[in-house]
């Protein structure tokens, strides 16, 4: 075996090992000596080692020996003590180096690991300056990795904040949607996955955020549409609104801010019963208004209250066909304003009823009115005095009265519209007939045809009656045929002022035939005397002159009008079927009974029959 001993100034020396010689002692004596003397010629060479080095300190150490004399065999054991040591700080030295490069290797390998992980951690596949094969020595691999590590947790850090940013905004907008403000205040950093830190996951917390705060938008909304309709409803009813709202939730005050408002389910649920109890109370008290506002009306109308004290209920009567929407006045439906409309109510009831005669007779001249224009006879006197009994008794509510009056006069109404198109032909009729009776009488007006003023109107009106009355026969016959099916239609008799309308017809008809003998009689009895006066003529040659007096003609009574000074035709009928008295209507609505009249000439005159009663009518001159 051989040992080399390396020297600082790079000179080897390889001796022989001593173990393997007999004589070692000696050997190694000569190693060592060899060995200091290389030493000493080095540190001779190298001036920075002459103070102190092995070299100087083993040529001091020869010195001593050979001062003190020591023998060889304790040299050569003093030398091989100290090239043991020397061994023993080699071998320590070793050891440490393997340690440290186990510790390097350890190092590279956790790097190694911490860049791998690091790596799938943050979802890179792989990260510039990375060698992707493992070149030079460890403390170069290690310097090559320590940078891309160092990177990697900066950006790990920034990961996790950006992680912990997003968790917690969502713990917090969760929190708020579960009710508990408090959580969502007080926050808390949200653990984070540091083995999941990729962008994939990244983003699918954002996407979880942003459908959050969507939902948290449109929860806001709700709220904010909720607190605006609880504030219209209160407005509108005259209630508290802070002090509703609140009941709600506190944080809807309107002092908290809109981002703290609580969005729950709880709150949201509690916000639409609210609403749905404001409506329905707005509802309640709208239509309790419109009842209140129908009767005070129905009151003023009854009792004629003045504009000027209806007035003061304009806030009332104003919304009484309104919709539960267009109710949007502030304290249009409070309770105080209900309260105020009811106290009126009740005086108004109150003094309804100690006017209840008057407004009963008031409604029986309503009822009478109706029936006189259309010509319906009644007991007035009886149904008033039947009136003034009810209230006196106090057997009937006044409201009850009151009502069974109007359905009266509403049933009244509905039969004089049943009645309107016949009462009309009946109007038309008449006045037909009383064109028919000035024309008789203009007819037998000897000056009709002298230049007078006003004779071309009377000439106009004359030819006008007499078209008119050349159709009464027609109408007639069509006011015959809808008295008849009226009649069927309700089976009773159609009256007229308490005559059968059919029987005055009926007569009408009688004295229409009577008429028609008497023009043919009058025309035979015309011919019969112009027959003598021509034989007369023939024997004594000239015409005897007519008798003094009134000329021949039709006689005919018209009915006149009740006191009527100039002979005007009457506008009603003054007729009755079986000839006791006839019943007429006076403006007032009163009945007055009247002993029968002749009837009148209901017959047309024509053109050439009124020519002709005219000649027959005018003097003869005398003969000279």
């Amino acid at each position: 075996m051989t040992i080399t001993i390396k020297f600082p100034n790079g000179n080897n020396v390889i001796k022989q090992d001593p173990s393997s010689n007999p004589s070692s002692k000696h050997v190694l004596g000569e190693v060592v000596l060899s060995t200091i003397f290389i030493m000493a010629v080095t540190d001779s060479q190298n001036p920075v080692l002459r103070e102190t080095t092995c070299g100087s300190l083993l040529q001091q150490l020869q010195q001593i020996w050979n001062e003190v004399g020591e023998s060889d065999e304790e040299r050569d054991k003093m030398l091989l003590q100290l090239e043991q040591e020397c061994l023993d700080v080699y071998k320590r030295k070793v050891d440490q180096a393997v340690k440290s490069r186990a510790h390097l290797l350890q190092a590279l390998a956790d790097a190694k690991s911490e860049l791998s992980r690091l790596l799938s951690a943050m979802g890179e596949k792989n990260i510039v300056g990375v060698p992707e094969k493992a070149t030079g020595t460890i403390k170069e691999q290690l310097a090559g990795i320590a940078p891309v590590l160092e990177e990697l947790w900066k950006q790990k850090e920034e990961r996790i904040m950006e992680f912990s940013d997003v968790q917690s905004q969502i713990q917090k907008i969760c929190a708020e949607i579960a009710g508990n403000l408090k959580l969502s205040e007080q926050g808390g950093t949200p653990a984070v996955d540091e083995s999941d830190l990729t962008l994939k996951k990244l983003d699918e917390f954002h996407a979880e955020l942003q459908e959050l705060q969507k939902e948290k938008s449109d929860r806001l909304h709700k709220v904010l549409d909720f607190v605006s309709t609880v504030h219209d409803l209160c407005a509108v009813l005259g209630m508290d609104f802070f002090g509703t709202i609140t009941e709600v939730h506190p944080s809807l005050n309107d002092s908290v801010g809109v981002q703290s408002k609580s969005i729950s389910n709880d709150t949201l649920s509690r916000l639409a019963k609210t609403v749905l109890t404001l409506k329905e109370d707005k509802k309640q008290r709208l239509q309790k208004l419109q009842e209140l506002a129908a009767q005070l009306i129905d009151l003023w109308n009854l009792m004629d209250t003045p504009a000027e004290e209806r007035s003061f209920f304009d806030h009332v009567t104003c919304n009484i066909s309104a919709t539960v929407d267009e109710v949007t006045v502030p304290g249009a439906l409070a309770l105080d304003l209900i309260e105020q409309a009811e106290v009126e109510v009740e005086r108004l009831d109150l003094l309804k009823a100690s006017r209840m005669k008057e407004i009963a007779l008031k409604k029986q001249a309503e009822l009478e009115e109706i029936y006189a224009r259309a010509h319906i006879e009644i007991d007035s006197e009886a149904a008033q005095e039947k009136i003034m009994a009810l209230i006196d008794s106090g057997n009937i509510e006044p409201s009850e009265l009151l009502a069974d009056m109007d359905n009266q006069n509403v049933k009244a109404k509905e039969e004089a519209l049943s009645r309107k198109e016949i009462l009309d032909k009946v109007e038309k009729w008449m006045s037909a007939c009383e064109e028919e009776s000035w024309l008789e009488d203009y007819s037998r007006d000897e000056n009709r045809y002298n230049s007078s003023r006003g004779a071309h109107l009377n000439l106009k009106r004359a030819e006008k009656a007499r078209v008119l009355v050349n159709k009464i026969p027609a109408l007639v016959d069509t006011l015959v045929a809808k008295i008849r099916a009226w009649e069927e239609d309700r089976g009773m008799s159609f009256a007229y002022d308490g005559v059968p309308l059919l029987a005055m017809l009926d007569e009408y008809a009688m004295l229409r035939n009577d008429r028609e003998e008497e023009k043919r009689r009058m025309r035979d009895q015309k011919k019969f005397h112009e027959q003598i006066n021509t034989e007369q003529e023939a024997v004594f040659g000239s015409r005897p002159s007519p008798s003094p007096g009134r000329p021949l003609g039709t006689k005919k009574v018209v009915p006149r009008a009740n006191g009527g000074a100039n002979g005007t035709p009457s506008r009603r009928l003054s007729l009755n079927g079986n000839q006791n008295g006839v019943r007429s209507t006076t403006k007032d609505g009163k009945r007055e009974t009247h002993r029968p009249v002749a009837p009148v000439n209901y017959v047309a005159i024509s053109k050439e029959d009124a020519a002709s009663c005219v000649s027959g009518t005018d003097q003869i001159p005398a003969s000279p």
